[in-house]
């Protein structure tokens, strides 16, 4: 399918429909493969080398089958009809977008906030975040819905998209690979630190340039509001974007923090364990649940900011492709 009406189609069908939970879900598939994987591939008293080696090999063998795999299961579905083609990269595209899925799970945790059920708005936000939860108050739940809205802005959605428009649903399938590797093997602790460090490099890659261009869609989307806010989010942007310990993650946090106005980062609890980290846009004040809507309405246009150059983009190299 065209890209110019692949991405309208996907990023519509996401609206709809979002992430429904009884759907088997593609990454879900992955990341069943990927502890799968990991059990055929790691053995007792294994040294860093042979960790290093088999977990290069866990995430070349997850991406590339995730990449082949879309591709066959698009092309055979074509070789059947077209409309049958159409509805199957459509479908696997839309698995691969989160923005209806982000925009509830965070609607949900502000609406128990606003109901001042702050047990509530912990349980729901324990299902987005991977800090300790049960003692947040509500700036701190505030600070990490802001934090996880900016953040997977870039890899829920504009992403997805960006990779879409360069190479297609199974591009974007092998960039949901990389990310869901990263996120269950590429930690920097004792059992990770060696076999998930491909992983963990490849995600840097790979979301490098989304992550500042989501950042740059932050600063664009507070200017409709506000062209002061927009000057704000550039400035703390490029003043903090490189205080977080990800290279990627405090690029579109500082943006949100500088077009809130609120202070984001700082540490962290990690079952259990205090992780320190410095604050972005240190002079603004402490967040509110109030920041989080506007933080939702951000990212809404975000994604609609994405979805365009996503299209020209697809449009630019497929006309490329045709001379």
């Amino acid at each position: 399918m065209n890209r110019s009406l692949l991405l309208p189609a996907v990023h519509l069908a996401d609206q709809i429909a979002g992430d429904p939970e009884w759907l088997p879900h593609p990454v879900r598939l992955i990341g069943l493969a990927i502890t799968k994987g990991e059990e055929l591939l790691r053995c007792p008293d294994q040294n860093r080398d042979a960790e290093l080696l088999a977990g290069a090999a866990l995430t070349a063998t997850a991406v590339t089958a995730s990449y082949v795999l879309t591709r066959f299961t698009i092309l055979a579905a074509y070789r059947c009809s077209q409309l049958l083609g159409a509805v199957t990269e459509v479908i696997l595209g839309w698995t691969c977008l989160a923005a209806r899925n982000l925009r509830d799970e965070a609607s949900s945790v502000l609406d128990a906030l606003e109901a001042q059920d702050i047990l509530l708005a912990r349980r729901r936000l324990a299902r987005i975040v991977g800090r300790d939860t049960d003692d947040l108050n509500v700036n701190e739940i505030s600070r990490a819905i802001i934090e996880t809205v900016a953040e997977s802005a870039s890899d829920g959605i504009v992403a997805p998209i960006f990779y879409m428009g360069v190479g297609g649903v199974p591009l974007a399938m092998a960039y949901k690979a990389v990310n869901t590797l990263d996120s269950m093997i590429g930690h920097a602790d004792a059992r990770y630190f060696y076999f998930g460090k491909v992983a963990a490099r490849l995600d840097d890659a790979a979301n490098f340039l989304p992550a500042r261009l989501t950042a740059l869609a932050i600063v664009a989307a507070s200017g409709l509001s506000s062209p002061e806010k927009s000057r704000d989010a550039w400035k703390v942007w490029r003043r903090d974007g490189n205080k977080h310990k990800s290279p990627n993650a405090g690029q579109p946090e500082s943006a949100m923090s500088g077009a809130l106005g609120v202070r984001l980062g700082g540490g962290n609890l990690y079952d259990g364990e205090f992780i320190p980290a410095e604050p972005m846009g240190e002079e603004f004040r402490t967040p509110q649940p109030r920041d989080g809507r506007k933080a939702i309405r951000i990212v809404s246009t975000v994604a609609l900011l994405g979805l365009s150059a996503g299209i020209l983009l697809g449009s630019l190299l497929g006309s490329r492709r045709s001379r």
